[in-house]
């Protein structure tokens, strides 16, 4: 078959996550690289989708949503470039390590742990492509990416928390729906295509991604948006990243985990 059943998937998250397990447990060094070129690709997408999605004012300010599909038909090359070059996400960890975890083949301390250093791992990637690739060169300097990166920004913190937390849900359901759909391909255009659609989606519908707003929000502030270190964690990645986890790990990794890991035994 061109593609993968549903249990076939349940396979390949189950072999990708006790892969990344063992990654972190025996080639450190790897595990650090792979994690941090994961925040790098993700702001890599995100750097591309403020260019592309922010640079035509005169014809996004009277169609809203040519802006937002713009937006979102360049940001999945992140997702991409992780799912095919192998990196470490902290959003798509939260879906591939439940199969092994409701298999019993490893704990939920390992889950945690590894949660945890690849979380690390993207924040350090994502700033040092922030304050290198992005603001040493001045691509958000000119106008309108200046004022438009300032507002995204001081957009992001100013949600009510609950809201950021529900958005939160629907990025990572989307993200972590690209990545099964992956997983179910065997060709790498199929994968590419299968990362696309549903990360899209979520950019286009305004949904909070923590990982990328390590790169958002810093890049606003470093612009000179009205936003704290304090603001940027409690009133956004706190709430993004609870989101992040229920949408990854309980609605695509949880479920898709129960309604098809014995039909994979």
């Amino acid at each position: 078959m061109a593609t993968r059943t549903p249990a076939e998937v349940i396979d390949a998250a189950m072999n990708t996550g006790q892969n990344k397990l063992r990654l972190q447990a025996s080639g450190y060094t790897s595990f650090v690289i792979l994690t941090m070129l994961a925040g790098v690709y993700i702001a890599f997408g995100g750097t591309l989708s403020l260019i592309i999605g922010y640079g035509f004012p005169g014809l996004t300010a009277d169609n809203p949503a040519l802006q937002k599909l713009l937006s979102g038909a360049m940001f999945p090359i992140g997702l991409i470039l992780v799912v095919v070059l192998g990196a470490e996400l902290f959003t798509g960890n939260n879906a591939l390590l439940m199969p092994p975890l409701m298999a019993k083949k490893c704990s939920l301390r390992d889950v945690l742990v590894n949660w945890a250093l690849v979380y690390l791992g993207n924040f350090l990637g994502a700033i040092l492509f922030v304050l290198v690739m992005v603001y040493f060169v001045g691509l958000t300097a000119p106008e309108p990416y200046h004022s438009a990166i300032i507002g995204i920004a001081q957009a992001k913190v100013s949600m009510p928390w609950l809201v950021v937390m529900v958005k939160g849900i629907g990025a990572n359901w989307c993200v972590c729906l690209a990545i099964w759909l992956a997983l179910s391909a065997k060709s790498s255009g199929a994968k590419m295509f299968g990362c696309w659609l549903p990360v899209m989606a979520f950019v286009a519908l305004g949904y909070e991604h923590s990982i990328a707003n390590m790169f958002f929000i810093p890049c606003g502030m470093l612009e000179g948006a009205d936003v704290t270190a304090w603001q940027m964690i409690w009133r956004n990645l706190i709430p993004a990243t609870i989101g992040n986890i229920i949408g990854g790990a309980l609605l695509v990794g949880c479920i898709h985990t129960y309604l098809h890991l014995k039909k994979s035994e």
